[in-house]
């Protein structure tokens, strides 16, 4: 074994893709030479797909590193990182490979960078077991920016499954540190708003069909909050494919943010699809935490490179989060310590001694 690289697991706990990105970022910004093996060991599939790939290659350009194992089905690669080189990168995953899971390892290098960057990021916009890009651009901006966080994002193609071929450009901006953050007092629901859609040749009854299925669902559990969830077709210039889905978005008096969503399959009702994401809204505000399950994971990178002590407050640590706290320690000198709530039974707080990191160039 070389002593120069660090052994990572990519087998435990969650065992995968998830390692595979935090792992390659983490290893990009701390100038870390890592070995990954047993690559999503525990899937039906287990290796590399489209969109990993894509993310390994992308993160490798941005860094000017090598990549080796780097291939289809792959269950081992090695990552020797160089400098952060900003400027425009581009990754295609040319399946419907989540364009989202190819922000979450990109962002964080480039962060780091010494000038602007640019990101063109193709693949599927709206994918099952990944974000949707209406939930990067309305939960996961908005609180990355109380890190100190900005970038812009531009969908200039929606893409769904089978097809893919959707395409978003991120330009953004470097920093020399990031704040730590606290979230640990929720306040009142007070906004219930979202965005109902379909594209290609599903018709526009579908999307107020999810609608009003939602809005029903919601209002027989928050009835004091004006609930809006507009329904739309999407123009067919800005949606590669057929699609519909839709995302519910929540907003609390201190400036929490919380979503469901749902995307729609064939033989599955419009009803269903919206009272599905509607469920799911209502599960992630009724633990009483700060952030939804899906936004918890990804706020453990940014903790852990903060400066500073942050605290959030959330609902039951899912197994991503505990995944992310794992490969964090590892790759940084930062240290989390998880403790339940003493007013509320479920409730949680992840707190992160961050590990400082600062950008050398600016």
């Amino acid at each position: 074994m070389d002593a120069a690289v660090l052994e990572v697991d990519g087998s435990v706990m969650e065992g995968g893709g998830q390692i595979l990105r935090l792992s390659a970022a983490l290893s990009c910004i701390t100038g870390t030479k890592i070995r990954i093996s047993k690559i999503r060991a525990g899937r039906s599939s287990p290796g590399l797909r489209a969109q990993h790939l894509s993310g390994l290659q992308l993160v490798r350009d941005i860094v000017g590193g090598q990549l080796t194992g780097g291939h289809m089905g792959s269950t081992e690669v090695t990552l020797s990182p160089g400098h952060i080189l900003s400027g425009s990168h581009l990754a295609d995953t040319h399946t419907a490979g989540s364009v989202c899971l190819l922000l979450q390892v990109s962002l964080p290098i480039v962060l780091f960078g010494d000038s602007v960057s640019q990101l063109r990021l193709k693949g599927g916009t709206n994918a099952e077991m990944a974000p949707h890009i209406d939930y990067t651009v309305q939960v996961f901006k908005p609180i990355l920016e109380k890190f100190g966080v900005h970038f812009d994002l531009d969908i200039k193609m929606r893409g769904y499954f089978p097809k893919g071929g959707g395409d978003v450009v991120v330009t953004v901006r470097p920093i020399k540190e990031l704040s730590p953050v606290v979230m640990t007092t929720r306040g009142n629901i007070t906004r219930i708003y979202g965005r109902s859609f379909v594209a290609g040749v599903l018709p526009l009854k579908l999307a107020s069909e999810m609608s009003s299925s939602a809005v029903r669902i919601i209002r027989r559990n928050i009835k004091d909050v004006e609930v809006n969830i507009t329904a739309v077709q999407e123009e067919k210039t800005h949606a590669h494919g057929n699609g519909n889905g839709i995302i519910i978005v929540a907003e609390s008096s201190t400036g929490c943010l919380f979503a469901g969503s749902a995307l729609g399959k064939r033989g599955v009702s419009a009803e269903k699809v919206g009272g599905e994401a509607a469920e799911m809204l209502l599960k992630n505000i009724k633990h009483n935490g700060c952030v939804d399950d899906f936004l918890q994971d990804q706020l453990i990178i940014f903790m852990a490179l903060a400066k500073g002590t942050s605290r959030i407050r959330t609902g039951a640590v899912t197994l991503h989060t505990q995944t992310a706290v794992h490969v964090a320690e590892l790759l940084t000198q930062a240290r989390f310590t998880i403790t339940s709530c003493e007013d509320e039974p479920g409730c949680n707080i992840i707190e992160c001694q961050g590990s400082g990191v600062t950008n050398p160039h600016l």
